[in-house]
């Protein structure tokens, strides 16, 4: 089987880049207002992206943890930071929660994944470490904004039905089960989404990457089920998480809602 690896030249990254061009002609003539959005996008990207790629060659030359741990954590801040942007709603601590729960879901998934499955050594192995919190970090971000939001607008909308669960003796737990399943629920959907669709209408980016460098389909597929199984667990984990957090934020042990301390954002 053909394995070489296709080495793009800069050349090949300007045809490429007459994509994006097209895409914002397109919005110019149908007026959608687009073109500046896509502009600024498109050269964050390219900076961002090459950035990232001159830092990670000198992380995979260095064969050391700490910068492989610096930049997992520069990874979790601007994961959290993300999340919390994109959610409709605020409270005080809310990007606590988000740190915390994107350290715990990614961190517990990535470990049993680099570890366990994959069993890179030494631990701290770039070459995989990286690549995989990063998928985790990447992906679970959604999950974790569309819980949120979830969550905060169900317990804002239905404060009578939750006081009132509260008047007749619920506990915190079960005043807020019905909001806590639903935002559980909405945070998984993407990823269902994504896995019941994989193979058969889309190419996931993994298996796509490995089979364009030359890794034969079947490998690349069982890194594919990997990579779906653990963001669907970092899914699960994340969304979980910060809705319990959510819910100690909201309402105290003695059954006190307070929802004094949430906003929508404005628009």
């Amino acid at each position: 089987m053909h394995s070489s690896v296709i080495h793009l030249s800069v050349l090949d990254l300007s045809i490429a880049s007459l994509l994006v061009v097209g895409s914002a002609m397109i919005s110019i003539r149908l007026r959608l207002g687009l073109e500046k959005s896509l502009s600024v996008a498109a050269l964050r990207c390219v900076a961002q992206l090459g950035m990232v790629g001159f830092v990670l060659q000198k992380v995979f030359a260095i064969h050391h943890p700490l910068p492989v741990i610096l930049w997992l954590l520069l990874m979790l801040v601007t994961a959290g930071s993300e999340a919390v942007r994109r959610s409709k709603w605020e409270y005080g601590g809310i990007r606590t929660d988000a740190m915390l729960t994107m350290a715990f879901s990614a961190f517990s998934v990535g470990t049993v994944v680099t570890q366990a499955v994959v069993g890179t050594t030494p631990w701290y192995d770039p070459q995989y470490v990286i690549p995989v919190l990063g998928m985790i970090f990447g992906n679970s971000l959604n999950g974790i904004s569309l819980c949120l939001d979830r969550f905060l607008e169900h317990v804002s909308a239905r404060r009578n039905e939750i006081e009132l669960l509260l008047t007749f003796g619920a506990n915190r737990s079960e005043a807020l089960s019905a909001p806590l399943r639903e935002a559980v629920r909405t945070g998984m959907i993407p990823i269902i989404n994504n896995m019941s669709v994989a193979g058969l209408v889309s190419l996931p980016g993994m298996m796509t990457g490995q089979i364009l460098a030359g890794s034969p389909p079947v490998d690349a597929v069982k890194y594919q089920m990997v990579v779906m199984f653990m963001i669907s667990a970092a899914n699960a984990l994340g969304s979980m998480a910060v809705s319990l957090l959510a819910s100690r934020r909201l309402m105290d042990a003695s059954g006190i809602l307070r929802l004094d301390i949430l906003r929508k954002k404005q628009t």
